[in-house]
């Protein structure tokens, strides 16, 4: 392997935290790995910039030379301390919504009573973010959302999930290009990175797309069942079973969960890697 562009999923993956229990070297490893001049490192989350930067410094992780942030509808370069905004992918973005503002996208949604904008730090140029009472059917919502914009010309997808701590449903409205697998291929291409040189690694529903797709990825071995089953299928159907590995522990005696199973995932793919950050411990 002479290059490889390691893309991360950041809470529950790379950040030890889930209730699982972290391997003690492995994030001193992992920052081995990233540290090796053929390593280009990218955190891919639904994270803003501020909470990533906050999540650097709390866990004393690498600096990554990129960021994929607010659910892939941000694209930051990171070089001597700058974090600069990708124009070229803001730009793929724009085109989905037409050049609408995202007030203007707003405005469209006016006749959805239910939908109720969650706090300024949760909006981004091409995301918005509303809360969802449980009571109301989000099936039907979201596919009445899809349909409205559309007929104003967007190429738009919204998503739901539930916040069960708060009792509340949350719903983003995102470009339709907007998701980790576009933004991680758009950013392959950019580079000029093949599939080969290319590692992604995931623990949730939300990374199920890259998961299941072309690029090499490695589902650390904290993630729950219902992700592991999901991914597992997900890659068979679609031909791309031999791209998933799912850590399991044992290498260099750690246990696979968060740093230790993108390790794992490394190791997998390139075996030659593992002197890389063998020693580091």
């Amino acid at each position: 392997m002479s290059r490889l562009l390691l893309c991360t999923d950041l809470d529950r993956t790379l950040l030890p935290n889930g209730p699982q229990s972290e391997s003690p070297d492995a994030r001193l490893r992992f920052a081995a790995l990233a540290a090796r001049p053929e390593v280009m490192l990218g955190f891919v989350t639904g994270r803003h910039r501020e909470l990533v930067e906050q999540a650097i410094a709390n866990y004393r992780l690498p600096v990554p030379d990129y960021v994929i942030a607010d659910v892939g509808t941000t694209l930051l370069r990171v070089e001597d301390g700058a974090w600069r905004v990708d124009d070229a992918w803001r730009g793929r973005l724009a085109l989905d919504w037409s050049g609408h503002a995202r007030d203007e996208v707003r405005r469209l949604l006016g006749e959805f009573a239910d939908l109720r904008p969650q706090p300024a730090d949760r909006q981004g140029e091409f995301k918005l973010s509303f809360f969802l009472p449980l009571y109301r059917d989000a099936d039907a919502m979201l596919a009445d959302i899809e349909r409205q914009l559309a007929a104003s010309g967007l190429a738009a997808r919204a998503i739901y999930s539930v916040d069960e701590p708060n009792g509340i449903g949350l719903v983003d409205i995102l470009p339709a290009s907007a998701s980790k697998r576009h933004a991680i291929e758009f950013l392959a291409a950019e580079l000029g990175f093949a599939a080969d040189e290319m590692l992604f690694a995931g623990d949730s529903g939300n990374d199920l797309d890259v998961l299941a797709s072309p690029v090499p990825a490695v589902l650390v071995a904290n993630a729950n069942d219902a992700v592991r089953i999901s991914a597992l299928a997900r890659s068979e159907d679609a031909g791309h079973r031999a791209q998933l590995h799912v850590a399991s522990g044992g290498l260099l005696g750690m246990n696979g969960n968060y740093a230790a199973g993108i390790l794992e995932g490394v190791a997998h793919f390139h075996p030659e890697a593992i002197a890389w950050f063998a020693k580091a411990a």
